[in-house]
């Protein structure tokens, strides 16, 4: 069973995952749609903030142990898998609040796009790289993959983590403005904090914007629906 919950402080609602390294399956999406629905219907709810439980990990991304022998064991479910991606992915986009990652470990392939998605990234310092290392394991990015990571790195940089794996430190992150500020592990949750207080926006105009502001995303998917299906 996936563990996933969250508390309001005052306007910021912190949604926490507890499902050790968060992997992505169709468990986990059930479980942070569901979440991410409460925090939606709450009216005192201004800001998401997202962190792991995980002392290391913030997301590890796909659940490769599960994923991968799907394509045997039942194809169709392994087909329909990538839309429910790409939905968790869109929905994170275009969440109508001010999103923040709280990185308090590794962020990795899919944890990474989940990172990108959001608007504003805190990460720690001491631990934890942002990786897609999908060139290592031969599974090639979709345009919406591709889209989202270039919303949040800059493209000389994007090309250096799709073509070569490479791992972004905190420090790195936050000199290439990937992340809003690099923190010390003790200090990382008094930052995004601190941050989400001075921010207190009204959620309508905020998804409205978010829908004017990623419209061309919708084309973007739409592509990657049509490869899919073939």
């Amino acid at each position: 069973m996936v563990d996933i919950d969250y508390e309001l402080d005052e306007h910021i609602a912190i949604l926490t995952m507890k499902n050790g390294e968060n992997r992505f399956n169709f468990d986990f999406f059930e479980a942070i749609h569901k979440v991410l629905d409460e925090i939606e219907k709450n009216n005192e709810a201004k800001i998401l903030v997202v962190r792991s439980a995980h002392e290391k990990i913030w997301c590890n991304g796909i659940d490769l142990d599960w994923f991968l022998p799907l394509s045997k064991s039942d194809p169709k479910e392994f087909k329909r898998f990538p839309f429910e991606l790409t939905g968790f992915l869109k929905r994170i986009l275009y969440f109508p609040m001010v999103t923040i990652a709280a990185i308090n470990g590794h962020a990795f392939a899919g944890g990474a796009m989940m990172a990108a998605a959001m608007d504003f990234r805190f990460m720690r310092k001491d631990r934890g790289y942002l990786c897609i290392p999908e060139v290592d394991l031969g599974i090639p990015l979709f345009p919406s993959m591709i889209a989202i990571m270039q919303k949040a790195v800059p493209q000389y940089k994007f090309l250096e983590m799709q073509y070569l794996g490479t791992r972004m430190t905190a420090d790195e992150c936050e000199k290439h403005n990937i992340i809003t500020r690099s923190c010390h592990k003790n200090e990382l949750m008094d930052n995004v904090l601190n941050f989400a207080r001075l921010h207190k926006k009204d959620p309508r105009m905020i998804g409205a914007m978010k829908e004017l502001t990623y419209k061309h995303f919708e084309k973007i998917f739409e592509v990657d629906d049509h490869e899919w299906k073939g």
